[in-house]
């Protein structure tokens, strides 16, 4: 049946890949018709001579820009769904990411769809080169041709004009080569705007002598972002459901159609200036209620939230609550749990010098932020960052709820020095185990979000995809074997988009307050404990004494034990030696979860490096874990020693003696020469007197050879 299932999606698929490669040759031509000009109306396709409308799925105001600039109308200012029972065209998914060109994106419907998307266009004036629809190097059409406006030329009020005629906030920033260079032609007027305008070309103006901007002068705008995002109902402007102002009005945000995460609720919070995310979770009411949806793989491209809003609205009974953190951050790191950390203080983000954060603060901000214990505090460990400096050294004693509620002192030092800004990894396998198992390394998947352990579910993709992922983050080797396991009781919910990445599993969170029945029971590669070894010999004594050495007596009878907890039954332990010339392994069943290797009578060839390595199956897998090293050396006996000790004296009595005779006999020599005639005679050579000293030796030296010690 599944493969039936699979040819018949196969089929399917290659029929509408046809059908809209077809389709999208024959369109001649896209437009906006029934608005107040060119640039707004309803979108339409011209398929074989006859025009009709495109429906209002999956667009939001990013990809509705697409077409405004397609159509040379400038940047799109607002997108609506409208009722028209007329709609006989879509959007191909996925298409914008890939195509230049919108008329490429639409594929004919198999049947009329109810609604259809108007776009409203700037027309006259647009942003190029930008962030976002808010932001860019400005232009102004004239005679079809867009100019570039020289800074000299353009003021603040000129600004304001400019950035309400776009749907955007009030300018933020504008000057000359913000957003790159200007091209030719120039702008040749001088802008007069009073500021209350609706738009630029309604303002007054007079002629300006420029003909070429100088390089740096082309203006570049930064519009804020409208207010159309908010947190209602929670204790702060920072935590609540969220809502956004769609059409003029304030609806709440669908949790269910859309694929939230913790990751995707991070950037609802940054982008509210609400710090880092907390938490996520999906609140149900009792009626259906007309919502509206993000698309949340726009947020994951940097976009902002309002070009991310999807202008069809639904209906649902899923609200999405968000709790930010408000007051601390961190920025630049490569999750939610690690970053240079920033501190918000009368709506501005600071730094923090490492000098004036110690552990015990570390733990605050990452029990904060709803990570796990720091295990990384170092200066500079994200990069140098640009926001002014916290004035305060922290003083936490370790228990707090939230960093601002340590104490603090006033800190000397105006700024950080390179590389004292503070950075933060907290650790993120804290809140993830594997539990019910037989080790830390198998068992049923749980996080703990609110100080409340749950078990995982996911219902919209493979668990396989994930596996890799929970064995890696739990320091667990890889991923061996999974199943699923019924229960009944409350568990936490996790989201298809991490899924595909290499994501932390804590990102990809959406807390469900409800029972789902299939969670996942993983098996690693690293389920096994550790083996201990240890090592004994036979007799006591000096042999004994050296135990803590790990060296064993030659001769002696020693034995090397393997052992390791009681996890499963049977299974061998292998005691691998390696030396600098050879390597052996022994082998013994597994008694008691132990086994001990004896060894008779030791010498050289014992001498190594030994470890255990325990093996069982288990559930038709092999498993295997290594022990710590153990470094044995092997020492001659005491009696061997003693005796050695010996021959050495005797030996080097014997020569020291032998030498000493040879000497003395020479000296004897000498002794006769200087009584026979009265003088000296050294090695043949004559002396006019008679050394006193040397006579003195000689003399005792033939008293030795007299007594007969040494013989002639």
């Amino acid at each position: 049946m599944d493969r039936v299932l699979m040819v018949f999606v196969l089929i399917w698929s290659s029929g509408l890949q046809a059908e809209e490669t077809n389709t999208s040759k024959v369109i001649n031509d896209i437009r906006l018709e029934g608005g107040s000009s060119r640039c707004s109306g309803l979108l339409q396709v011209k398929h074989q001579d006859t025009w009709s409308e495109v429906d209002d799925s999956d667009w939001d105001l990013k990809l509705a820009d697409e077409i405004c600039r397609q159509l040379d109308c400038g940047s799109v200012v607002q997108a609506y769904s409208k009722y028209t029972d007329s709609s006989a065209w879509r959007k191909k998914p996925f298409c914008f990411e890939s195509e230049s060109k919108p008329r490429k994106c639409l594929t004919k419907r198999s049947r009329v769809y109810p609604s259809s998307l108007e776009i409203i266009c700037s027309d006259s004036v647009r942003l190029v080169n930008g962030t976002s629809l808010c932001s860019g190097r400005l232009q102004v059409k004239s005679n079809q041709s867009w100019s570039s406006v020289c800074e000299g030329d353009f003021d603040r009020q000129d600004a304001e004009v400019v950035c309400r005629e776009l749907g955007c906030g009030t300018p933020s920033i504008f000057q000359g080569g913000l957003y790159g260079e200007g091209e030719a032609p120039v702008w040749d007027k001088n802008f007069h705007c009073k500021g209350n305008e609706s738009a630029l070309l309604d303002c007054g103006s007079s002629g300006s002598a420029r003909e070429t901007c100088s390089p740096g002068e082309a203006v570049g705008l930064t519009c804020s972002e409208p207010v159309n995002v908010r947190l209602v109902g929670g204790s702060s402007r920072c935590a609540g459901e969220l809502e956004v102002k769609q059409q003029g009005e304030w609806t709440k945000v669908d949790a269910e159609q859309t694929a939230w995460t913790l990751k995707t609720a991070d950037v609802v919070c940054r982008q509210m200036d609400c710090g880092s995310v907390i938490l996520a979770q999906e609140k149900q009411d009792n009626l259906y209620k007309t919502m509206s949806r993000i698309d949340t793989a726009c947020l994951q491209s940097e976009s902002v939230i309002r070009e991310c809003v999807v202008i069809k609205m639904t209906t649902s009974v899923y609200t999405l609550e968000i709790v930010c953190s408000d007051s601390v951050r961190l920025v630049n790191g490569s999750s939610l749990c690690s970053g240079t950390l920033q501190v918000k203080y009368q709506q501005s983000w600071s730094s923090v010098c490492e000098a004036d954060f110690d552990q015990l603060d570390a733990e605050v901000v990452c029990r904060e932020l709803g990570c796990g214990t720091p295990t990384v505090l170092r200066g500079g460990l994200y990069g140098e960052e640009q926001a002014p400096l916290w004035r305060r050294e922290f003083q936490c004693k370790g228990n707090e709820s939230a960093l601002l509620d340590c104490g603090g002192s006033d800190s000397a030092p105006d700024t950080c020095s390179p590389g004292e800004a503070v950075g933060i990894t907290c650790s993120e396998r804290d809140n993830m185990r594997l539990s019910g198992g037989t080790s830390r390394c198998d068992g049923t998947l749980e996080m703990k979000v609110r100080g409340e352990w749950r078990p995982v579910v996911n219902y919209e993709i493979e668990w396989d995809q994930k596996v890799a992922a929970v064995c890696r983050q739990l320091d667990c080797g890889s991923a061996v074997s999974t199943k699923t396991r019924y229960t009944r009781k409350p568990v936490w919910l996790l989201r298809h988009p991490c899924g595909q990445s290499d994501s932390l599993l804590r990102e990809c969170l959406v807390i469900q307050d409800f029972i789902r029945s299939a969670t996942l029971v993983v098996m690693c590669s690293d389920i096994l404990a550790q083996p201990n070894i240890s090592f004994s010999v036979s007799n006591d004594g000096d042999s004994e004494a050296q135990q803590r050495e790990l060296q064993v007596l030659m001769g002696s009878s020693f034995t090397i034990s393997c052992s390791i907890l009681p996890q499963y039954a049977g299974g061998s332990f292998q005691l691998s030696l390696t030396t600098s010339a050879m390597s052996h392994n022994y082998t013994l069943a597994a008694v008691n979860h132990s086994a001990h290797f004896l060894f008779s009578a030791a010498d050289q060839t014992h001498q190594g490096v030994y470890r255990c390595v325990y093996h069982v199956y288990v559930f038709s897998y092999n498993f295997s874990s290594e022990s710590q090293p153990l470094h044995l050396t092997v020492s001659a006996s005491l009696t061997i020693l003693t005796i050695s000790v010996i021959l050495v004296k005797i030996v080097i009595f014997s020569l020291g003696l032998f030498f000493y005779c040879k000497v003395i006999r020479g000296w004897m020599k000498l002794r006769k020469v200087v009584y026979s005639d009265g003088r000296v005679q050294l090695l043949g050579v004559e002396a006019q007197r008679t050394d006193q000293d040397l006579a003195e030796v000689m003399m005792d030296s033939y008293k030795t050879l007299e007594s007969g010690q040494c013989s002639q």
